[in-house]
């Protein structure tokens, strides 16, 4: 039925999609009145949304009605809320009432008509369809109700119709959904179930997943994360597979030319759900190793889905959760469901809550971190929700994976920890929705820890969770957003984990003074760049495997590098577009090098690594220039690609002039010329010569960060690491201090800017009063010491 269709006759008993709006939660539910709106309002815009009907409230209310069963569920509710023992056994009593129950002739009737009529404009005899639950207090803002009532895949003839939605209205008195609707203050009797019949996707031969229009974990509300796995989206929606994740940049994505998608991270994806018709339902089957070595989706495909997000989010003014699903047949792309998202939506931002450990013990397992809280408690491991009696509130939860059955132990406990899952695993979900701290899918922590054990659960790293032996020592700092003042001198951010960007959003700075390349090539590619640049160069063959395997889903290794490094640049200049982020270029030593996997073979071994083959001096020589270019390509894509034209590139550690020229030429050579699209090159400041030379590096440069670390080591001869002399290292020497104020001169009477990054400022607040008495630009701090530098900063203005 065409969206554009005129409307059906009016039925009490069931409407079609086009035929509804949002505004029909009472009469179809959260879930059908959702479908309707999109595909009455979005199909016209190119958004596919197959065509179905709903079975309204009034029927669900006909076939109690009909059967005399208003008044025996509400003497069994009675019966659960005086005594919560007997939830389950009233919950099978109830649901068997309805189970049993006979449907009214009309009712009969209409879902064989109309289920007749969907087949019919398909060209199908019995079409395969999704029946699917939705309850009239359900996708609410204030309350998901998520996987509490049941859906059916792949229905097909016209009794196995009925059977599904008398089984769909049976579910709203599951014992979780009875539990769900206690905890949130719904009277049973007044939440009635629609039932959706919507055309199925054959998603069972292509794949499907799910995708929200904001940041789960930290409510950053400009990107859309999109997650796929093969087969049907059950497997996703569940949580019992590891998908794909895409994340792409709303902002940009409008723009023609540009192609914002930030990152693709290959997922497990070791099983998949598809039909099993011998079951007459769904089953789980191994992928192949092609499946779970590619990704599920094209870059084309990923950016469409994302467009769609938007629409979507548009059209509704609200953060969305959507479901969709690609056809195995066609490779058409559809959404299948969409509701608001209920989590991060409802929480205010005045205020961050900051984590930060300061000791722990061992690390005992990882896996995915669900929000940014800490943890510590004794160990419980649970195999099943019957055993909710025994779980002992306080504890720190860890099972295999968790289902809606499993939310009362959930609620009590201090932390979650499973085996397997994902980010939009049930697991995850819930323990957003309580605001507890979750590690997800670890693999082996039911193995490796034992009750009673007192840990300590970590999601205050960055997207991966660590659960530590012992209770860690750590600190708490709630940060009042509105009372920070607002400074002239910019306060910025030292970042280098991508993956933790997005907690700092919020925060209110200026910008990011210092992005390190070499955290993102050390923590997550791994690989030695010249490695990855000319892989058959690698002597030994077990290492060239081990690349080729990181390399898996990636066009070559090459293209992995600049995947990979352009992502996690990416993923730092997002949360605070468009202000700047300062990306500054390699700047491992030899030794640090010589450790990534393959590195050896490329580096030579230096007396003194921290004055010998770094920076600058690297980029134009034979021995780093191919795996040079790869960062210069991964920039360029960053800028020119996706669109983040306010990453300005710092070439660090730059002896002089004559290097820079030659620094930059290469750079040109590899398509980052200066001035080009806007490009700013800075130089970092760390070596005496930047500063007695500055009017010929203001010739060269746009700007300055200055490295105090170095730049302290290098003035008063003091090895930055050496414990010894640890006591005489100090930033705010007079020497230093006479240096900084001499190029701060020098730039602004050149018309440049000047900023610090170094950790000096995070470390001694009196230290960032001093720049902004001689006049510095910028400062760029570690974010857990950003208020008070910030608070310092206002005070000395």
């Amino acid at each position: 039925m065409a969206a554009d269709s005129e409307p059906s006759p009016a039925s009490p008993m069931v409407k079609w999609f086009c035929d509804l709006a949002v505004t029909d939660t009472q009469t179809v539910g959260g879930k059908n009145a959702s479908l309707g709106e999109m595909f009455s309002s979005l199909s016209g815009v190119g958004i596919r949304v197959p065509d179905g009907f709903a079975v309204t409230a009034a029927a669900y209310r006909a076939v109690l009605d009909a059967n005399n069963l208003v008044a025996p569920i509400g003497r069994l509710l009675e019966d659960a809320r005086t005594d919560p023992a007997a939830l389950h056994s009233v919950g099978d009593a109830i649901r068997g009432l309805i189970a049993g129950a006979t449907f009214p002739d009309e009712l009969t009737t209409a879902i064989a008509a109309a289920y007749g009529r969907l087949s019919n404009e398909a060209g199908v005899a019995d079409l395969g369809v999704a029946v699917r639950s939705s309850a009239t207090a359900e996708d609410l803002p204030e309350a998901s109700f998520a996987g509490q009532h049941e859906s059916f895949l792949n229905v097909t003839g016209e009794r196995g119709v009925l059977d599904a939605v008398r089984a769909c209205m049976a579910s709203l008195f599951t014992d979780r959904a009875i539990s769900y609707r206690d905890t949130h203050g719904f009277e049973h009797l007044k939440v009635a179930l629609s039932v959706g019949v919507q055309r199925m996707v054959r998603s069972d031969l292509g794949a499907a997943g799910v995708m929200f229009t904001l940041d789960t974990e930290t409510g950053f509300p400009d990107v859309v994360q999109i997650d796929a796995a093969w087969g049907l989206g059950e497997s996703v929606v569940k949580g019992t597979v590891s998908p794909d994740r895409y994340t792409v940049f709303k902002p940009l994505l409008a723009i023609s030319g540009l192609r914002p998608l930030i990152s693709r991270t290959l997922g497990e994806k070791a099983e998949k759900t598809v039909y099993n018709p011998e079951a007459g339902g769904t089953s789980s089957v191994g992928t192949d190793e092609v499946e779970r070595g590619c990704f599920v989706l094209t870059s084309d495909e990923v950016l469409q889905l994302a467009r769609w997000a938007v629409v979507i989010e548009d059209h509704y003014g609200r953060p969305m959760d959507i479901e969709w699903a690609k056809d195995g047949h066609t490779g058409e792309l559809f959404i299948v469901q969409a509701r608001p998202e209920t989590v991060q939506a409802r929480r205010l931002q005045a205020t961050l809550t900051s984590y930060t450990l300061n000791s722990t013990g061992p690390r005992l397992v990882s896996g995915i971190a669900i929000g940014q809280r800490v943890a510590i408690g004794p160990v419980q491991k649970i195999t099943s929700s019957a055993e909710v009696a025994r779980f002992i509130p306080g504890s720190v939860l860890v099972t295999e994976m968790t289902d809606p059955d499993w939310v009362p132990i959930m609620r009590q406990a201090a932390a979650i920890v499973t085996n397997r899952g994902g980010r939009t695993s049930h697991a995850a979900i819930v323990s957003r929705e309580l605001g507890v701290a979750a590690v997800i899918g670890t693999g082996d922590a039911t193995a490796v820890l034992e009750d009673g054990q007192i840990v300590t659960v970590s999601c205050a790293e960055g997207e991966i969770g660590h659960i530590y032996a012992g209770a860690a020592d750590y600190t708490e700092i709630e940060i009042k957003l509105e009372d920070l003042p607002r400074t002239r001198t910019k306060v910025m951010l030292n970042l280098g984990d991508p993956t933790a960007a997005t907690r700092w959003w919020n925060l209110g700075a200026d910008g990011v003074g210092l992005a390190r390349t070499e955290f993102i090539v050390g923590s997550q590619i791994k690989v030695h760049p010249m490695a990855l640049a000319n892989i058959d160069a690698v002597a030994d063959e077990r290492t060239r495997d081990d690349i080729r395997r990181r390399c898996r889903g990636f066009e070559s290794p090459p293209s992995y590098f600049v995947g990979c490094l352009a992502a996690g640049i990416a993923g730092i200049a997002m949360p605070l577009f468009p202000k700047p982020v300062i990306v500054r270029l390699s700047d491992f030593k030899t030794n640090e090098y010589a450790a990534l996997i393959g590195g050896a073979q490329f580096e030579p071994s230096e007396a003194n690594p921290m004055l010998g083959w770094r920076g600058a001096s690297r980029y134009y020589d034979p021995g780093y220039r191919a795996g040079f270019a790869l960062e210069c390509e991964a920039l360029r894509k960053v800028r020119d690609e996706m669109g983040f034209t306010n990453v300005v590139v710092m070439v660090p550690f730059c002896r002089t002039p004559d290097e820079a020229d030659r620094v930059l030429a290469v750079m040109a050579e590899e398509g980052l010329r200066r001035g080009d699209n806007g490009l700013q090159v800075f130089v970092m400041a760390e070596i005496p010569s930047n500063f007695l030379l500055a009017d010929e590096f203001c010739d060269r440069f746009d700007g300055f960060s200055i490295g105090s670390n170095d730049l302290t080591q290098l003035v008063l001869g003091i090895d930055r690491d050496s414990q010894r002399l640890a006591p005489q290292f100090d930033e705010r020497n007079a020497a230093v201090m006479a240096l900084i104020k001499e190029l701060v001169e020098v730039a602004h009477r050149r018309g440049r800017v000047v900023g610090l990054c170094g950790q000096a400022p995070s470390d001694h607040p009196d230290f960032a009063r001093l720049l902004v008495e001689i006049g510095i630009d910028s400062i760029s701090v570690t974010p857990d010491s950003f208020v008070a530098v910030r608070q310092a900063v206002s005070r000395a203005e």
